[in-house]
């Protein structure tokens, strides 16, 4: 048994009650629930929230809402995986045989049922956890702070003169989702460690939404990206 796990506090502060908020003419938190019902892999998609407004939402976009989440667990101290492994026990604890679980954002409006498809496919050959990346536009290796007197100090001064072609491809974590194996999360496995894998994403298909004044660029970055499919 595969599950979704989604969390979605009340207490976002840089933009007040984000997870809920209209983003191109649903909740936002609506547009993963969506996605992670159209990919057909799970058998529940559960929110975990501490705020029944949040949960109410959740509930018409077809999510379940079982439980109330723990004040412990709510304010801006809590980890992901502690999240994860309370949904994720409580689910055991109902009796749930689950295998694997994969933690989805609420605010991952971008998200594609075919990539959680792909890692899926990847978290099944044998790995402990699988997510979505993407490449960075320039090379960090040629990167350069302000140094003290203003000049620009090189992060790593041995590529100074190295052709950009000729350094490796890096990559960062597009904060989407994360598909684990339940013991993998249970025990609280390393997500980005060596029995991890990840798939790759084009830049138009994860946006931070971090401040207000991305907002409305999401947005329409969203609608020609539907207009597009």
């Amino acid at each position: 048994m595969n599950i979704a796990i989604i969390p979605a506090r009340g207490g976002s502060k840089r933009i007040p009650r984000k997870n809920i908020r209209e983003f191109c003419g649903k909740p936002m938190i609506a547009w993963p629930i969506a996605a992670a019902a159209k990919s057909g892999l799970f058998d529940h998609i559960i929110v975990t929230t501490d705020d029944e407004e949040i949960a109410e939402v959740a509930r018409e976009a077809g999510a379940q809402v079982p439980f109330t989440r723990p004040v412990e667990l709510s304010d801006d101290h809590a980890g992901t995986t502690d999240v994860v492994v309370h949904a994720l026990e409580w689910a055991l604890g109902a009796g749930w045989p689950v295998d694997a679980a994969c933690c989805i954002y609420a605010t991952a409006a971008f998200i594609a049922p075919e990539d959680l498809q792909d890692a899926h496919a990847q978290l099944a050959a044998g790995c402990d956890f699988v997510f979505p990346a993407l490449r960075y536009g320039h090379s960090p290796q040629r990167g350069f702070v302000r140094a003290e007197d203003g000049s620009p100090a090189l992060l790593q001064p041995e590529h100074r003169s190295t052709r950009t072609q000729d350094l490796p491809a890096v990559f960062h974590d597009a904060g989407q989702f994360y598909w684990g194996t339940r013991d993998a999360w249970l025990e609280r496995r390393p997500v980005f460690g060596e029995s991890a894998r990840f798939i790759e994403l084009p830049a138009s298909r994860a946006v931070d939404i971090d401040r207000p004044e991305d907002w409305d660029m999401a947005e329409r970055l969203f609608a020609a990206t539907r207009e597009r499919q």
